[in-house]
């Protein structure tokens, strides 16, 4: 089922046993098959960091223009155009500058003290029960909110816009993500939103991204059209929701596993930050990025043909012992230096700044009110997709 006949190591980014803990097989592929092929599901693979970061910004060889999930490469379906997930320059530099000026830093910090209430909102009726849950009590529900607010979709609509985004990266055990053509990212669903917005405007990202001048690659001037506003409302409002539910949900797992490190991080809150950073490195929402391999490229002695699409494994890049001492080991104290996680190079997350700041507010806030707990280990359940990993269920005891 592999190209790589010297050795038995198998990887199958679909398979149930292997994503429970795929950082043995990773290992292995670093170790045995550096560049990996699987002829079942047609796919090669990249484990070192030393290939995975180059990869990540060469976009000559790895093209972004079908698409960064395997399942979207491979259908062939003609995409949605203005959508920098789905670009190379100089389409992306042109597209990318404008979300850069509505999705500034700047921005994202200011909203720390609603990213608290909203916090507040999930934790405080909590306070006093002898359980609650990373995942449904706070990753799926502040991210929502907050998400929703930038956006300025309703709080009463806020939850189906979630569950829509949620169930098209949903996939059956074993098997790839189905995809159709109608639901990458017309952003129909905001339609009447963004309609409303735009006579009515207000201080959030649809009104900035219905305003937003930009010269466009025929070199006029102009502002975003309505398919393309619906597109990117789309596309941020899954990226926003999804990504750091996972990361919140691993904050509950992590500490609950070292509780050593967590009373460290209790009784000094400067760790935060860099806890943020180790657990994105330790355990990434996003275990590989995907890549339409555009001209021939060779590695370690196989040539991967023009045509091919390819996991960039970040996941076993996190953890490489060419690039982090004892990579295994979760440290609130290590000085990551460049983590893979947000990508790198010219696609770098555009979000990274407001997960960070949400994944540090939530883990600060939940130390307020619950500075122990135990993770319920039976009743953790892990989530069904390719493309990111994360819990659905992430249940603790708290004395």
């Amino acid at each position: 089922m592999t190209v790589t006949e010297e050795t038995g190591v198998y990887y199958d980014p679909f398979d149930a046993d292997i994503n429970a803990d795929p950082y043995p097989t990773f290992r292995r592929l670093r170790e045995e098959a550096p560049i990996y092929y699987n002829e079942r599901f047609d796919v090669w693979a990249l484990s070192r960091h030393g290939d995975v970061e180059p990869a990540l910004v060469d976009w000559h060889t790895f093209s972004n223009a079908r698409g960064d999930i395997l399942e979207i490469i491979q259908s062939g379906m003609e995409l949605p155009s203005g959508v920098v997930l789905f670009e190379d320059p100089p389409l992306h530099t042109m597209h990318r500058g404008l979300m850069s000026r509505v999705f500034t830093p700047k921005r994202m910090n200011a909203l720390e003290h609603k990213v608290r209430e909203f916090c507040a909102k999930c934790l405080d009726p909590l306070v006093g029960a002898d359980t609650f849950d990373f995942a449904a009590d706070l990753g799926i529900e502040m991210p929502m909110r907050v998400i929703g607010m930038l956006l300025g979709i309703p709080d009463a609509d806020q939850t189906a816009v979630r569950d829509r985004s949620d169930a098209f990266l949903r996939t059956e055990s074993g098997k790839p993500m189905a995809v159709e053509q109608d639901a990458i990212a017309n952003g129909d669903m905001f339609a009447e939103y963004v309609e409303w917005r735009s006579q009515h405007p207000s201080d959030d990202l649809m009104t900035a991204l219905l305003n937003a001048e930009f010269e466009d690659e025929t070199g006029t001037t102009r502002t975003l059209t309505r398919q393309e506003v619906l597109t990117y409302t789309q596309v941020l409002a899954g990226a926003g929701n999804e990504t750091t539910g996972r990361l919140i949900g691993w904050l509950g797992k992590v500490l609950g596993d070292h509780p050593d490190q967590r009373r460290e991080i209790v009784a000094d809150r400067s760790l935060i930050p860099n806890v943020i950073e180790e657990t994105l490195r330790f355990e990434p929402t996003g275990p590989h990025i995907a890549r339409y391999v555009a001209q021939d490229t060779e590695y370690y002695g196989q040539t991967v043909p023009a045509g091919s699409a390819i996991l960039l494994l970040i996941g076993a890049a996190n953890r490489d012992e060419r690039r982090y001492d004892d990579p295994d080991r979760f440290d609130v104290h290590r000085d990551n230096g460049q983590h893979l996680t947000f990508g790198y190079g010219l696609h770098f997350c555009l979000g990274a700044a407001l997960a960070r700041l949400e994944g540090r507010v939530a883990l600060d806030e939940v130390l307020n009110r619950f500075p122990d707990w135990e993770v319920d280990y039976e009743n953790i359940k892990l989530s069904s997709t390719s493309t990111v990993r994360g819990w659905n269920a992430m249940p603790v005891h708290v004395p």
